[in-house]
């Protein structure tokens, strides 16, 4: 059921991101386990990709999470409160990534429903990154975390999304990336509540 790490050593983050649509992402947290189905993803191309961290071979203390072997966690804090998780793709120092921006609740739904103090049946308790990570109880200790442990993973269910359900979008909130700003390297599953804004095509 769980994904193995050879599926994250994929060196072609865009179809990564994209195939992601449909898998579980878990978390353990002591006793406490919740789940929920991903649906809204955005693709990160390393070193090449102004949009992210590690554009133009930047290392830092940061970002040097992603230049490990795929299937890590890649977490960081965003404006200084909300924390944001990453899927680490690709091989050794070749530093992509998958933004999680979106997941349906499955699993744990009173945990989740107290962690984000609102009900499961509001899109809001996690749609979006921010959300998405505190529904689950990700925060910054879950950086460099080993995808395939016992603390956080992602499993295969067999959820698959039609072709024509799944939508292609520009990445949100990347201006200064000038033109890569443009490219349609988010995706998420259309119709579905749990999907940040803009939720249409």
């Amino acid at each position: 059921m769980k994904l193995s790490p050879e599926y994250y050593q994929n060196e072609d983050v865009v179809s990564l991101a994209k195939d992601l649509l449909g898998k579980v992402l878990y978390t353990k947290i002591g006793e406490e386990i919740t789940a929920g189905i991903i649906v809204e993803t955005e693709a990160y191309f390393g070193v090449k990709d102004k949009a992210s961290h590690a554009y133009g071979g930047r290392r830092t203390q940061r970002t040097e999470t992603m230049y490990g072997e795929g299937g890590v966690a890649y977490v960081y804090l965003c404006y200084g409160m909300h924390h944001l998780f990453n899927v680490v793709t690709s091989v050794k120092d070749d530093p992509h990534a998958v933004l999680i921006r979106g997941i349906e609740p499955m699993l744990g739904l009173e945990i989740i429903e107290q962690r984000r103090n609102m009900s499961r049946l509001k899109g809001a308790i996690s749609a979006g990154p921010g959300s998405a990570a505190k529904a689950l109880g990700i925060d910054k200790t879950f950086n460099a975390k080993n995808l395939s442990d016992e603390e956080i993973w992602i499993e295969d269910q067999g959820i698959r999304y039609a072709e024509e359900d799944i939508a292609a979008t520009p990445r949100v909130g990347i201006a200064y990336a000038k033109e890569h700003a443009l490219l349609p390297w988010r995706f998420f599953v259309k119709g579905n509540k749990y999907v940040s804004k803009p939720n249409k095509v």
